[in-house]
C-alpha cells in the first residue's frame, strides 16, 4: 500500500509509515494508507498486537505543508476527513498497538506516536511539539492526549517553550515505557507486542477502553462502569482460561478469544 508498508512477526502486525524523504510527514494519502492498513490488520484474527514505526532517519516530522491544499478550504473537515479515521483506528484497534519511535517525531508526528497504547524509543529518537513555533496551536489530539500522558503543567512546558525531549527525559517523565539502543529498537518493540499479543487480548482493550472512559467520569460511575464491562468480559474464552489456569495452578494459555 502506497506510502504504508506491512509486515508480519507471527501473531504481530507491522506497520511502517515509508516515506522517509520527508521523514514521513502525514499527508492526506498517507493517513488513509495508514488507516487502511491498521483496517485490513485487523480483520485479521491471527494479528494479535501491532506494531508502528517509520521508515528511515524519522518516525514522523508532523504535517507536510506542501500538501496542505489537499484539505480543502474548511481545514477542520479536511482533516477531520483525511487524518482523523488513521487516529481513531489506532485509539479504537481491537489489539494493542506499540509505537516504536525511530528519530524524531514532530508536531503532528508527536501526536501519532501518543495515540497508540505504549511507546519504545531508539535513543536518537526526540519529541517536539513544534506549534508555537510558527504562532499555531497543538492539533491532532495533542492538547487532549499529551496532558494526560505528563500532566498538565510539563505538556505546557511542551507546546510554549517548544524545547526538543530528549528519549531519555522522555522516559523520565512517563511519556514512553523504555529507551534502547537504535540498532535494538524493532527487536525490542517485537518483544514487547509478543509479550501482549500472548495476553487475553479481549480484556487488555476493554482495560484501554475504561481508562480512556474513566477521563470522563466521576468515581461512582466508573466503578459501575467496570463491573458492567467485567461481567461481559468474564464470559470470554481467554477468562475462562484464566480462571481455570489458577486453580490448576498452571500457566494460562490465551487464545484471544
Amino acid at each position: 500500500m502506497a506510502g504504508v508498508k506491512q509486515a508480519r512477526d507471527g501473531t504481530v502486525g507491522i506497520l511502517t509509515l515509508d516515506e522517509p524523504a520527508s521523514l514521513n510527514a502525514m499527508t492526506p494519502d498517507l493517513l488513509g494508507a495508514l488507516a487502511a492498513a491498521i483496517g485490513e490488520m485487523s480483520q485479521d484474527e491471527g494479528i494479535r498486537a501491532l506494531i508502528l514505526t517509520g521508515a528511515g532517519r524519522g518516525f514522523c516530522s508532523g504535517q507536510n505543508l506542501k500538501a496542505s491544499e489537499a484539505l480543502g478550504e474548511d481545514i477542520a473537515a479536511g482533516v477531520m476527513r483525511f487524518y482523523w479515521p488513521a487516529f481513531k483506528a489506532l485509539r479504537e484497534c481491537r489489539v494493542p498497538v506499540v509505537v516504536a519511535v525511530n528519530g524524531v517525531a514532530a508536531g503532528g508526528g508527536f501526536s501519532l506516536a501518543m495515540a497508540g497504547d505504549m511507546i519504545v524509543a531508539a535513543r536518537s529518537a526526540s519529541f517536539i511539539q513544534v506549534f508555537s513555533r510558527i504562532a499555531l496551536v497543538p492539533d491532532l489530539g495533542s492538547t487532549w492526549l499529551l496532558p494526560r500522558l505528563i500532566g498538565r503543567q510539563r505538556a505546557l512546558e511542551l507546546m510554549l517553550l517548544n524545547e526538543p525531549l530528549t528519549a531519555e527525559r522522555a522516559h523520565e517523565i512517563g511519556l514512553v515505557r523504555q529507551v534502547v539502543n537504535d540498532a535494538k529498537l524493532m527487536a525490542e518493540a517485537l518483544t514487547l507486542a509478543r509479550r501482549l499479543a500472548e495476553g487475553p487480548t479481549r480484556a487488555l482493550v476493554a482495560t484501554r477502553l475504561l481508562v480512556e472512559e474513566s477521563e470522563h467520569a466521576t468515581y461512582e460511575a466508573q466503578f459501575r462502569r467496570e463491573i458492567e464491562l467485567q461481567a461481559v468480559v468474564r464470559k470470554s474464552a481467554d477468562a475462562i482460561e484464566g480462571r481455570n489456569a489458577f486453580v490448576e495452578k498452571r500457566t494460562a494459555k490465551f487464545t484471544g478469544k
